[in-house]
């Protein structure tokens, strides 16, 4: 299988998307501009992680047909030990009596699973900040108490984080309030990679002709490998 071409691939995509995006939300009738452009950056991210994330199970000589990917919703239980907690008999008897009912769905953008396994989460962003960092850590931690082994990830275009998630080094340091967030979810383990090189500038959007940034296919192979290591383990069991 040649990579390189397949990289490649990804690259004129993502030119092609974010050079029509501005003026996709001019034309469009009927969403407004801001959630048009939006819509189609979120998209294209989780476009082009499951193609990373199918390329990647090839690539370690994975079989397609034993690889998933869907995001479907995950069924959430009450705890027991709420129930128990709670002091009004009357209250407490009423939930146990339907607790049946009690339940909370969620999902991430995309759920893999391997063998009918689900293995990978991940959680595909135009870009985060702190503010939905909050939520993508609840969200994994929910998940992580059904499947305590599943790997997690946040795939981000561009990064409003802080820190130097955003200069794309083999080595990444994070920033100290996200990874002060990520200490109060120590189940999570939640693994941050960045698409494109450079803070996301809110006056400055990558789908203005002016400030448009390259995706770099140096930076698709370390996503890539990143997977390929991930998904290497599920292989050999």
């Amino acid at each position: 299988m040649d990579i390189d071409s397949k990289l490649e691939e990804l690259i004129k995509e993502y030119n092609a998307v974010v050079k029509v995006i501005d003026r996709t939300g001019k034309e469009s009738t009927d969403r407004a501009y801001g959630g048009v452009v939006r819509m189609a950056k979120g998209k294209l991210q989780e476009y082009l992680t499951e193609e990373i994330v199918k390329l990647a199970w090839e690539t370690i000589g994975g079989n397609r047909a034993s690889l998933n990917i869907n995001s479907k919703k995950v069924t959430i239980p009450l705890q027991d030990s709420y129930v128990t907690d709670i002091a009004d008999k009357e209250i407490r008897n009423h939930i146990q009596k339907y607790k049946v009912n009690y339940k909370y769905k969620l999902s991430v953008d995309k759920h893999v699973f391997i063998n009918n396994k689900f293995a990978i989460a991940i959680e595909c962003k135009s870009y985060a900040e702190n503010a939905m960092m909050k939520r993508i850590l609840v969200d994994f931690m929910l998940l992580k108490t059904k499947y305590p082994e599943l790997k997690t990830f946040l795939f981000q275009l561009e990064s409003q984080l802080g820190g130097d998630y955003s200069e794309l080094n083999p080595v990444t340091f994070g920033s100290y309030s996200t990874l002060t967030l990520a200490s109060y979810f120590p189940s999570v383990d939640l693994r941050i990679i960045t698409f494109l090189k450079g803070e996301r500038r809110i006056d400055e959007p990558i789908h203005k002709k002016d400030y448009f940034k390259p995706l770099e296919k140096e930076q698709l192979r370390r996503v890539l490998s990143v997977m390929q290591n991930t998904m290497d383990s599920f292989l050999k069991k």
